[in-house]
């Protein structure tokens, strides 16, 4: 017997307040979410209450937290999975990383990638519903280095943290060039430490074709070029997670979240990128739901399962943050006891610059789609736009957009792979491919 289950998914909620009950969107929204069997959105923010978690010396950007009742306008829009998996996670430390993720358990939002060490991070959950088994997988390429989760030992115990895939930059030079890095550190002493360390035998030797330029290391070739490689083992990991999710369910959902760029705009897809979401793909997965750089990317189709590049925001409200430690002030040259108003206008340039005041950061979709027995057959998506303006209760929440002009451009990016797009008569868009 044939195995049919529908979809629906949402990108970054950066969302620092609750929804109010008159909310347009609940009426314009949720019921093309509910159509779905699962229904996704990446959950930006950490849950917790003042004074309980106290300010990491770094940031994903802005320092984001909020009550944990936040959750319950996102359940009634219709949401049943999340994952906080993304660059935010240690905002407000471990305590606060720690209670976002109790809280999250508490809603009963199935979630994936986050955990108390390494392999409870990286274990598929299931959502379970009338037409078959959901896994969630979630992995996240954009992080500080401390936000891994680490593994567990017979007598030490796992790192809480993310379930992450490290990429890393490799360098190519021409003959010349590699000659010029070479001499260049040398001049400036940029390596001298490093090459003491490594005579004592604590950094590998470089090869004749290697040269160093403090943590940037440069290799012989043919020609210039940059590339971001995915770590080995953390692809082997996630090889791992869907192995066992195909044991488990009836459909594998991978959430990645990334926000690296790898071409000449935000909108290109990352070499890397489509190569983490083929991976998935090719060792089981059934669909690929990307976000983090806070607008749209391209949509793949890929061996009959669908890929979303980048959902964008689905909720932003980065002008809602109620308090900030001074880490996040000092950034501005500013003393941690000046007003948060004070704070934004100054980062935002009296508020004309960054992703509040950047249109197309307000301009995402709702996917919805039909599987049957994993392979795609049928692909919708709901323009919406985020408030900007008017009452402050709407700003950076979801509408259905009424003119959706950037439909085009979506349309534009979806060309090269395949995906074409036609609007109904309920202002919904079809694709093909």
């Amino acid at each position: 017997m044939s195995v049919k289950l529908s979809f629906a998914a949402a990108g970054d909620a950066i969302i620092q307040r609750p929804i109010h009950e008159g909310f347009a969107g609940f009426t314009e929204l949720t019921p093309f979410i509910l159509r779905g069997d699962a229904r996704f959105f990446n959950l930006e923010t950490t849950l917790n209450r003042e004074g309980d978690a106290y300010g990491s010396q770094f940031s994903g950007g802005t320092y984001i937290r909020t009550n944990p009742e936040v959750l319950d306008g996102l359940m009634e829009l219709g949401f049943n999975m999340t994952s906080f998996n993304n660059n935010h996670v240690l905002d407000f430390g471990y305590p606060g990383m720690l209670q976002t993720l109790d809280y999250v358990k508490e809603s009963g939002l199935v979630h994936a990638g986050v955990g108390r060490n390494l392999a409870e991070a990286s274990a598929p959950r299931y959502l379970e519903t009338k037409n078959g088994r959901v896994a969630l997988i979630a992995v996240n390429t954009s992080f500080n280095a401390t936000c891994m989760a680490g593994k567990q030992t017979e007598r030490c115990p796992g790192r809480p943290g993310i379930n992450g895939i490290r990429i890393q930059e490799k360098f190519t030079v021409t003959k010349d060039e590699l000659a010029f890095i070479r001499d260049l550190s040398t001049r400036l002493r940029v390596n001298v430490s490093r090459e003491i360390v490594r005579r004592e035998g604590y950094y590998p030797p470089l090869a004749d074709n290697e040269a160093e330029f403090g943590e940037l290391k440069f290799t012989l070739g043919e020609e210039t070029s940059r590339t971001l490689v995915p770590n080995k083992d953390d692809l082997a990991r996630l090889e791992k997670s869907i192995y066992e999710a195909k044991l488990q369910a009836d459909y594998i959902m991978v959430s990645v979240h990334s926000h690296q760029i790898d071409g000449y705009t935000k909108e290109d897809v990352p070499a890397f990128l489509q190569e983490i979401a083929h991976f998935a793909i090719d060792k089981g997965a059934d669909a690929v739901v990307g976000h983090g750089p806070h607008l749209l990317r391209p949509i793949e189709v890929y061996k009959e399962r669908p890929i979303f590049y980048s959902l964008g925001d689905f909720v932003l409200e980065l002008y809602s943050i109620e308090f900030a430690p001074d880490d996040f002030f000092a950034k501005q040259g500013m003393d941690g006891n000046e007003t948060v108003h004070a704070l934004l206008k100054k980062r935002s340039q009296d508020f004309t610059v960054g992703l509040m005041e950047e249109k197309k950061m307000m301009e995402t979709i709702i996917p919805y789609w039909e599987a049957e027995d994993g392979k795609l057959t049928s692909l919708s998506l709901m323009p919406v736009e985020l408030a900007k303006g008017g009452h402050k209760s709407d700003e950076g929440l979801p509408r259905k957009a009424e003119n959706p002009v950037f439909m085009e451009r979506l349309a534009e990016m979806c060309k090269p792979y395949g995906i074409t797009m036609e609007k109904d008569e309920n202002g919904i868009f079809i694709c093909k491919w």
